[in-house]
């Protein structure tokens, strides 16, 4: 998960909770199992969810912020970095994930082309919907 391009020393995001075996980021609840945390990210993957659902309007425009700030929400009683960009990489079953120092970028690039093009979701077809939930979910 490291690399000698970047510094981890202290970030929490590359750590795993004492306990775990490693197989658990180090997270703000001492959770050490996998099988609780599971639980507890869907548990707060719903109550985000609902809390969206009250707070998003018909015509809101997405930003990169506005992804940031659903992060946040969603895994912010979980991990103190919830909501910024990695500073790490990471992979997982050897998939490869954008590396760390190209996200800002990456980022802006989904902003432009993907949610100021497809936000908000008011299209007059099933299929138009659906090419668009499409290019927004293959580039985030």
């Amino acid at each position: 998960m490291t690399s000698a391009r970047y510094d981890t020393t202290g970030l929490s995001e590359n750590q795993y909770e004492p306990g775990s075996d490693g197989s658990v980021l180090k997270n703000l609840l001492g959770i050490k199992t996998q099988a609780e945390m599971e639980i507890v990210e869907t548990t707060e993957l719903l109550r985000t969810s609902e809390q969206l659902l009250e707070e998003v309007t018909e015509d809101q425009v997405f930003t990169v912020q506005d992804v940031c700030a659903m992060h946040r929400l969603w895994f912010g009683s979980l991990y103190p970095w919830a909501g910024q960009y990695r500073q790490v990489n990471i992979s997982k079953s050897g998939f490869t994930f954008a590396m760390a120092h190209t996200i800002a970028e990456l980022m802006a690039v989904f902003e432009r082309e993907q949610l100021r093009c497809f936000t908000p979701c008011q299209f007059s077809s099933r299929s138009e919907i659906a090419h668009a939930l499409a290019k927004v979910h293959v580039e985030n």
